[in-house]
């Protein structure tokens, strides 16, 4: 029996198939990530472990905010797919390949001042920063494979080639689990190994994306595109694009990041029951992220074939499976939540009052998980101009007014409710810009939002 879909609604087969590795590639990394501390946690010194943990921390607020490459990536190759351009697919894929190269052979050079500038602002024992120090000297040097690799996934999920995708993502982990027992339990090299392995493991999952590209594209074709690539139109329409969704990754991060540092001034048990609500909200984001993707990839195409009748049905089947993981998130930390959190400590004193702050969790999840599909949304249209204003509206108005009584009363609450503006904000603003896309395909980074 197969089942039968009006037309509007005849990708769910397609968007189911494309969620479903989406969100399997996204899993195996917190997977892999954890594993990795695993080795470093039972090393003779506790620091090493706490060295790569803060070097690692900057490191990914780095990487999140030159994400852009993955999103901008997927968006104009969904879109060339759309219009059945290969050209325009193929010069996706190298125009924001070369902006991956310079901006990683930049961050090997500035290494050490970005290093410098990082860690002096932070204040943690001399044995700590030594590690945190050798874990990002050595990770750094992964920079230009990292965000090349960010580039290969967004031209492949703006292909749907999401099986490339996930065997990347497994041979990438693969790699750096096993290359972090050879290097920090084997050779001993500790926070050093660590940093070793991450990089090798991200050089490895190039080459292995390369072999498949160069298995389908000739060598002679690139060539005759690469004239191509110096197109001041196109050169300035990617970084139109790419700058817009890196002011929106930066905002994002700072708020993330800001809530973090109020909620650490609070107090270590107030810091400790975040942190737990915070790895639930994460965990929740890796799932999102992955329809969010799907969402991104199939917009972009219908975009590209002209099919806005399409958007609409695409909109609503993505909200509703996000607003699904959400509640189910939610409702499990509402109605289980000594069973949940205690899953994640033992510390008695964390988890009795946690119960109090189960609402704001439930709230943010809501409303981020709608964030997170219309930002894919808009992404997939090539609305990064649409993402930067909402997210720079949703901080001023939102969350950083709140965030200063927060800080004024000292209230947890009132933190909490600064997270949850910022989300509610954002999710209204976006919903807001929905109709309009609905009517007709708009330009690239054209919108104007409507206040």
């Amino acid at each position: 029996m197969s089942l039968t879909f009006p037309s509007q609604y005849d990708f769910i087969p397609r968007y189911f198939r494309l969620a479903f590795t989406n969100v399997l590639s996204n899993i195996i990394v917190p997977l892999a990530n954890l594993v990795s501390i695993m080795f470093l946690g039972h090393l003779s010194e506790i620091h090493y472990l706490a060295g790569v943990a803060l070097a690692g921390n900057l490191l990914n607020f780095l990487y999140f905010v030159l994400s852009f490459l993955r999103m901008g990536t997927t968006a104009l190759t969904a879109q060339a797919v759309g219009r059945d351009d290969r050209e325009g697919v193929l010069l996706a894929g190298l125009l924001n390949g070369l902006i991956a190269l310079v901006l990683g052979v930049a961050i090997i050079l500035l290494q050490y001042p970005l290093g410098v500038l990082g860690f002096s602002i932070l204040d943690v024992a001399p044995e700590v920063k030594s590690s945190a120090q050798a874990y990002f000297n050595t990770q750094s040097w992964g920079a230009p494979a990292i965000l090349l690799n960010f580039v290969l996934l967004g031209w492949f999920l703006g292909r749907e080639k999401n099986g490339l995708v996930v065997l990347l993502s497994v041979v990438g982990n693969a790699a750096n689990i096993a290359l972090d027992y050879l290097f920090i339990i084997h050779l001993d090299w500790s926070s050093m190994g660590a940093g070793v392995a991450s990089a090798a493991s991200q050089y490895l999952t190039l080459l292995v994306g390369l072999f498949f590209v160069c298995k389908e594209i000739p060598w002679q074709e690139v060539k005759e595109l690469a004239g191509k690539i110096w197109d001041i139109k196109a050169i300035r329409s990617t970084l139109t694009l790419n700058g817009n969704i890196f002011v929106s990754n930066l905002v994002c991060m700072f708020t993330t990041l800001t809530f973090n540092y109020e909620g650490a001034q609070m107090g270590t048990i107030i810091y400790a029951q975040n942190a737990l609500l915070l790895q639930i909200w994460a965990l929740s984001i890796y799932i999102v992220e992955g329809l969010g993707f799907c969402t991104e990839t199939l917009a972009g195409n219908f975009k590209g074939k002209g099919a806005t009748e399409q958007l609409a049905p695409l909109a609503k089947v993505s909200v509703g499976m996000a607003l699904l993981v959400s509640l189910v998130f939610g409702g499990a930390c509402w109605l289980f939540p000594d069973d949940v959190f205690g899953l994640l400590t033992n510390h008695a004193e964390i988890i009795e009052n946690i119960d109090i702050f189960i609402p704001w969790l439930v709230l943010v999840l809501v409303c981020n998980s709608v964030c997170c599909i219309l930002c894919g949304y808009f992404l997939g249209l090539a609305q990064g101009h649409t993402l930067r204003i909402v997210n720079l509206i949703a901080f001023g108005v939102g969350f950083l007014p709140a965030d200063v009584a927060a800080v004024k009363f000292e209230s947890n609450h009132i933190l909490w409710l600064a997270f949850f503006l910022f989300n509610a904000i954002g999710m209204l603003m976006f919903g807001a810009q929905l109709p309009r896309t609905f009517e007709s395909v708009v330009e690239n980074d054209s919108v104007s939002i409507q206040l």
